[in-house]
């Protein structure tokens, strides 16, 4: 191997560690920042856990797992009242990295506006009335004739963090054709779901969550939790997922089980990055 060889082979092995270095860093000073919007502990309507905590840690997988970059172009799809959109404002570019949040409840729409927006002026947060059967009953907007108002190949990277965990199989779906229409060429989806194949279904390690003791409904391919509205928490076939990427034109990149199954993961829900490898932006 050449001295110049060498020379890059040692910068490499030295970048990376600096890079996790950096990242780590930031989260933790993202947590013990005093001064970011933090909703009241009632008003964090989906989603349990620390507001602050949870937040950073999804920025770290955004980073790590997704490859989110500083610059991006984010969609948050489900925003909420701005779990992950908080973190995110002490990443993004001020100038190059923009955010937009979409949500069907009105409340967290309107904190976000009322406490992100002013101070970070390239985060942008929208309600689209998309109906749901637990979150927005009375939305005029069908998920299953969902078109999201922004242009074709508008993102670099969006976010679907506890949404497919709480559709339909047809309307996840319409979803993510709306993903495919809207990244750009390189372009990637987060995705957490719920992916219930044979040792999650029957709980081999004997550690699955037990609030999430999913039953197939019919021939599937949805799981539902009995004592549970059906949309509360949706798990589907190991494959349906997989199979709705591709229909969508995304390729899936990384695809991980997370610790709800009783499995060691420092991720809890499962995890998908699909990329958008079509030409043109």
């Amino acid at each position: 191997m050449s001295e110049t060889a060498l020379r890059n082979e040692s910068a490499t092995a030295t970048a990376l560690p600096a890079k996790e270095d950096r990242v780590q860093w930031l989260l933790e000073s993202i947590q013990r920042n005093r001064f970011l919007p933090q909703p009241a502990p009632d008003s964090v309507f989906v989603g349990d856990g620390d507001f602050k905590a949870v937040g950073a840690e999804f920025l770290g997988h955004f980073i790590r797992m997704g490859g989110l970059q500083p610059e991006s172009r984010v969609l948050d799809i489900g925003c909420g009242i701005g779990r992950m959109a908080v973190p995110l404002t002490q990443y993004l570019d001020l100038e190059k990295g923009r955010y937009s949040g979409i949500d069907p409840v009105e409340g967290g729409i309107a904190w976000c506006r009322r406490f992100i927006t002013p101070a970070y002026p390239h985060f942008a947060f929208q309600r689209v009335d998309i109906a749901h059967d637990l979150y927005n009953p009375k939305g005029k907007i069908s998920g299953k004739a969902l078109k999201l108002p922004y242009a074709d190949r508008h993102f670099d990277f969006v976010i679907m963090t506890s949404v497919v965990t709480h559709l339909p199989p047809d309307e996840v779906l319409i979803y993510l054709s709306e993903v495919g229409r809207l990244l750009k060429s390189g372009g990637r989806l987060f995705m957490t779901a719920f992916v219930v194949d044979p040792i999650a279904a029957t709980n081999e390690t004997g550690r699955r969550d037990t609030r999430l003791a999913f039953q197939r409904d019919g021939d599937g391919p949805c799981w539902f939790v009995p004592e549970l509205p059906p949309l509360a928490a949706v798990g589907f076939d190991d494959g349906f997922l997989d199979n709705a990427l591709r229909r969508a034109g995304l390729t899936t990149a990384l695809k991980s089980f997370g610790s709800w199954r009783g499995q060691q993961a420092d991720h809890y829900q499962d995890v998908f990055v699909a990329e958008y490898r079509g030409g043109g932006r």
